[in-house]
């Protein structure tokens, strides 16, 4: 028991780490891709905004926010953890963590939950400026009568979508032997996947089968989900949503707990 809560002690001190590591560059972690997304939100939502006026009843600039959090979530998690984990990796300091009394969970809720923080402080303030910026429907549908229910759920979604992708990029730091194995996933998996992942579209916009299709990209059921949230508009049923990333959370948590057991990519 005594040696347990050494191991959460420990974790809370890795967790401590990572998060002073990206807040002292938080002008490259913070500031730089709320900077980036808020450009989305001002070509998109006011420019092609002004052509579509609305999508499902929503008024467009509102449609595309919860796209446009998702986004910055996937972006921040994955990155957070694959370079952090990948750099002490290659530094040979991951020997002096392993060492230590952290159990492979404990080592994965330290990395994990920093980047969750810093994908959740980016969503967050993405959603608040979006706000600022003219997305009234946001604003009525999380100070309604269901206010409460509608942040639940956002935040739910948020937090689980942003562990989901603290544990890929985790998983993918674990295997890659260098940067450019870090790259390959957001390049050619992620991005394609997140802009087909109805961010600026409802998949009821596509002519068949593509719509069909869609249905097979799990960041649509991520972006229906927080877009329920905050509008109360989605293209696929909650539940789904929920079943989605929750079977993504636990899968790569088990890759990930997997492969620290095993230690063969990570000491060769």
């Amino acid at each position: 028991m005594v040696a347990q809560s050494q191991g959460w002690f420990g974790a809370w001190t890795l967790f401590r780490k990572e998060i002073h590591r990206f807040w002292n560059v938080a002008s490259q972690t913070i500031v730089s891709p709320v900077v980036t997304t808020m450009l989305y939100f001002l070509v998109f939502g006011y420019s092609l905004g002004g052509r579509l006026k609305e999508v499902e009843g929503v008024p467009y600039i509102d449609f595309l926010v919860p796209g446009l959090v998702m986004l910055s979530l996937i972006n921040n998690a994955f990155v957070n953890s694959a370079f952090s984990f990948f750099i002490n990796k290659i530094h040979g300091t991951i020997v002096d963590i392993l060492v230590t009394p952290l159990t492979h969970l404990q080592l994965m809720a330290g990395y994990t939950g920093a980047s969750i923080m810093r994908a959740m402080l980016v969503g967050s303030i993405i959603w608040a400026v979006a706000m600022l910026m003219g997305a009234d429907q946001v604003v009525a549908t999380l100070t309604g009568p269901n206010a409460l229910l509608h942040i639940l759920i956002t935040l739910s979604f948020m937090l689980l979508t942003s562990l989901a992708f603290a544990l890929v990029g985790l998983t993918t730091a674990i295997v890659a032997e260098d940067f450019d194995h870090i790259n390959l996933l957001p390049t050619f998996l992620l991005t394609p996947l997140t802009f087909l992942g109805g961010v600026f579209y409802s998949i009821t916009m596509l002519p068949a089968p593509w719509d069909m299709v869609s249905r097979f990209n799990p960041i649509l059921y991520m972006v229906n989900g927080i877009r329920y949230g905050m509008t109360g508009i989605s293209d696929v049923p909650l539940w789904q949503g929920y079943l989605v990333v929750i079977a993504l959370d636990l899968t790569f948590a088990a890759i990930a707990w997997w492969l620290l057991s095993s230690g063969k990519t990570i000491r060769e």
